[in-house]
């Protein structure tokens, strides 16, 4: 992908309209086969959709055929499966999916997430939304989740990060397994050090990670918490569903019912 987007630079620098449009094909073809390794099965690799990013730098993205912030967003936590700082997002697509993800777009993009789904609800088939906070059901700062994920799954708990950490982990270390090349780009190295360097179990090195022993420290360690942690989601995810309307349970409850709710708990 990176070799097409630079051929396709070069080609609109000579103004060869009909290289760039053959290229941009062979990018798509390319990024949605990319997309459907980490995509559910039953669901088709998503289509990209026009960016919402001001026109100059949306007009640049299109034609490079760089997916919007907002896209790359969903392609991180698609990947990760749990709720994710704007700073392990952006790492996550440079390592996998080969773009920096602008993260000073991010708290906009949230912001303009929320405002299309209290104007038209439901017109978009997903939005970028904030975790939830178990204890009053409100926005947990800089920790983004997709609308269409479980309540359970888009709340944080005590022991939420930690559950979150492992998860990822494990969701990494087989995205790394299924990469087409016998030495991973540096990205994916140093991504995979730092979770190997933080659970413990994980066998020292400063080489390539053995991810079959990444993958179980993590899942000796999630086995400790995910029951507890689970127990709490669960528990906060019924009050949730009977106490804030659809907005809410998507984008949390406002300060004041946040505040209510506390008492109420």
């Amino acid at each position: 992908m990176q070799q097409l987007q630079h051929a396709m630079r070069q080609a609109l620098a000579h103004h060869d309209n009909d290289q760039v449009n053959t290229l941009r094909q062979e990018l798509r073809r390319t990024q949605n086969a990319w997309d459907a390794l980490f995509s559910p099965a039953e669901e088709p690799p998503p289509t990209h959709q026009a960016p919402e990013a001001p026109a100059a730098a949306g007009s640049v993205e299109r034609q490079l055929g760089i997916p919007t912030a907002r896209e790359q967003v969903r392609q991180a936590l698609t990947l990760l499966t749990v709720p994710a700082a704007p700073k392990l997002l952006s790492q996550v697509h440079q390592a996998f999916f080969f773009h920096p993800l602008n993260t000073a777009r991010l708290a906009t993009l949230r912001r303009d997430e929320e405002r299309s789904f209290r104007a038209t609800p439901d017109r978009r088939s997903f939005y970028i939304c904030p975790a939830l906070s178990c204890d009053r059901l409100s926005p947990v700062r800089a920790l983004l989740a997709l609308s269409t994920w479980p309540l359970e799954q888009r709340l944080v708990g005590p022991l939420t990060a930690r559950v979150n950490f492992l998860t990822s982990a494990l969701r990494l270390a087989d995205a790394a397994e299924q990469l087409p090349c016998g030495t991973w780009p540096l990205p994916v190295q140093q991504l995979l050090l730092y979770y190997n360097r933080n659970i413990p179990g994980c066998p020292e090195t400063r080489g390539q990670v053995d991810l079959d022993a990444l993958r179980e420290a993590a899942a000796a360690e999630l086995a400790i918490h995910a029951d507890d942690d689970a127990d709490t989601r669960a528990e906060a995810s019924r009050r949730a569903l009977t106490t804030l309307d659809a907005t809410d349970q998507i984008f949390g409850a406002p300060l004041h019912d946040a505040k209510r709710q506390r008492r109420i708990s």
